[in-house]
């Protein structure tokens, strides 16, 4: 039994190093027992962290691939090496990820959805865990189709819906769509029945259709601002509508090219407790390509930002963490950074878990220590055990 004293867990609100700090119990086989802030009155024994934080690993709502695997394109020969990636993301500090199948054929979808089903049997230490599939398509706009092939986007319906996910429906935690397609109501209710959640993105969405369909039952915008209307002051658009409902996700890819720091220092500002970071990797993560065939098309690699060459962004190679320490830097706030990379998307998945949830029960191998360096503002991670 051992004391850790003097910890940060992460926050939303405002760091400060007069905030609370918590006393954590770790049991003989490095399990955490209980949590509780600390009280500056009453002298605690312990190994002191000094106000370094303790986290969960990150969760990756939205990866496309790594290692060169693309997760619209996998076979079954291909497990081996997808386990080595889930190995490599678990290196990177991650515990586990959505894997993000953006518009394909039928045939590629279910015969993806196929490998993911057989590799989530498969458990492992120190290997990152695949959560439900995340659908990114195919129920997009044309307008904002993003480096979607719009060949495979189609209208939603209960028929096309069936056709993509029937017999995979367990396997499925996510759906991203554009609500202002017609036939889009029926999708969202059955989604929601099936317990899928189900996202705006790629969409060119009113005011008024994004407030009706956030009524109807979705509950999260897939990388805000990006593929879809921005903030205007005469149509606040999908991420306006999202700050005043209060209760619905946003996922934010923080590289600092698709949305602009600054701009992503007001979203916090405005709707810190809604935020949650998503790498949005595509499959050179983990390479050192500068370039990469995507279907009949290339991808152009530069600091970890990929486009096309019309220059279209397509995502990146970049890491959560690596978002989560950018993100820190540019709001000056690394306890809000860590929340977002690793207890907010937690939260998008188990609404109304408490925090000590995430942390009471399991085993300190599980988190990370993340210290701040206070000069040049750069947070750095290691493992907690």
């Amino acid at each position: 039994m051992r004391n850790l004293i003097n910890v940060q867990i992460p926050d939303p609100h405002f760091f400060s190093l007069k905030e609370k700090l918590w006393s954590i119990q770790i049991d003989e086989n490095d399990h955490i027992l209980s949590l509780n802030p600390m009280q500056s009155e009453i002298s605690e024994i312990g190994e002191d962290w000094a106000g370094d934080w303790l986290s969960p690993r990150g969760i990756d709502l939205q990866i496309n691939g790594g290692l060169g695997l693309a997760f619209t394109d996998l076979d079954f020969k291909q497990l081996p090496k997808l386990n080595e990636f889930l190995n490599l993301l678990w290196r990177d500090g991650i515990e586990a990820i959505s894997p993000t199948l953006v518009s394909c054929s039928i045939e590629s979808l279910r015969r993806s959805l196929a490998v993911i089903q057989l590799a989530r049997k498969e458990t492992c230490i120190n290997r990152s865990k695949l959560l439900g599939a995340h659908l990114e398509g195919p129920f997009l706009s044309m307008n904002y189709q993003g480096a979607h092939n719009h060949n495979h986007f189609c209208l939603p319906s209960l028929s096309a819906l069936d056709k993509r996910i029937n017999g995979f429906e367990r396997e499925i935690a996510l759906v991203t769509m554009a609500p202002e397609l017609p036939g889009s109501s029926e999708v969202i209710k059955r989604l929601n029945d099936l317990g899928i959640l189900v996202s705006l993105g790629h969409s060119s969405a009113n005011s008024n259709i994004c407030r009706s369909s956030f009524d109807l039952g979705i509950s999260m915008i897939t990388h805000a601002f990006n593929a879809m209307p921005g903030l205007h002051h005469r149509d606040p658009g999908p991420v306006g509508e999202a700050i005043s409902h209060g209760q619905i996700s946003m996922g934010l890819i923080a590289d600092g090219i698709h949305v602009h720091p600054n701009m992503v220092i007001i979203l916090q500002k405005l709707a810190r407790d809604s935020l949650f970071l998503v790498s949005d990797a595509l499959s050179p993560y983990g390479l050192e390509a500068k370039q990469y065939q995507w279907d009949q098309r290339l991808v152009f690699i530069d600091e970890g930002v990929c486009r096309l060459d019309d220059g279209t962004l397509a995502g990146t190679t970049l890491s959560l963490l690596e978002g989560c320490k950018r993100l820190a830097k540019w709001t000056k706030d690394p306890s809000f950074a860590i929340w977002a990379a690793t207890v907010s998307p937690r939260h998008v998945l188990e609404k109304g878990k408490g925090i000590k949830e995430f942390f009471v029960g399991h085993s300190l191998e599980k988190f990370l220590r993340w210290n701040l360096n206070f000069d040049s503002y750069s947070l750095n991670w290691k493992s907690a055990k």
